[in-house]
């Protein structure tokens, strides 16, 4: 995990990357396991718990943003914000004891705005989709 903590300025407990597979310049696959006691679980949907959309969807920005950290070497003072969400499909729950696998594409970069895509699957089965766009903007100090 330290490998890629240094990229991204998440942490837990707002952490949903456990670990990078892989990585290229335009692409990055990572994992997440959710675990069955974790904490958004108690009140989101209790008795058949289902991670919630937003925290997946969280999952693959923060595996775009270590892509981009990745990138950016040596422009430790921009930091990657999502500033555009598109074309966001649901299709299977992620469930407790699921392990995720992300995978975030580079699209187009204009500096200093990235677009991308990106695609949750759990057990081969394809969780969520999206389109989105990150902005690098100087760290607030």
């Amino acid at each position: 995990m330290e490998e890629f903590l240094q990229y991204i300025p998440h942490r837990p407990p707002f952490l949903f990357v456990d670990r990078v597979v892989s990585a290229t310049e335009d692409r990055i696959k990572t994992q997440k396991e959710v675990k069955t006691n974790e904490p958004y679980f108690e009140g989101h949907f209790p008795g058949r718990p289902i991670m919630p959309g937003v925290l997946i969807l969280e999952s693959v920005f923060q595996t775009g943003a270590i892509l981009m950290g990745k990138r950016m070497q040596g422009a430790e003072n921009r930091i990657p914000v999502v500033t555009r969400v598109n074309h966001v499909k649901f299709k299977h729950a992620v469930l407790p004891g699921d392990t995720m696998e992300m995978e975030v594409n580079l699209k187009e970069w204009v500096d200093p705005a990235c677009f991308l895509s990106g695609k949750v699957t759990v057990n081969g089965k394809t969780a969520v989709t999206v389109d989105f766009a990150v902005m690098l903007v100087e760290e607030i100090k």
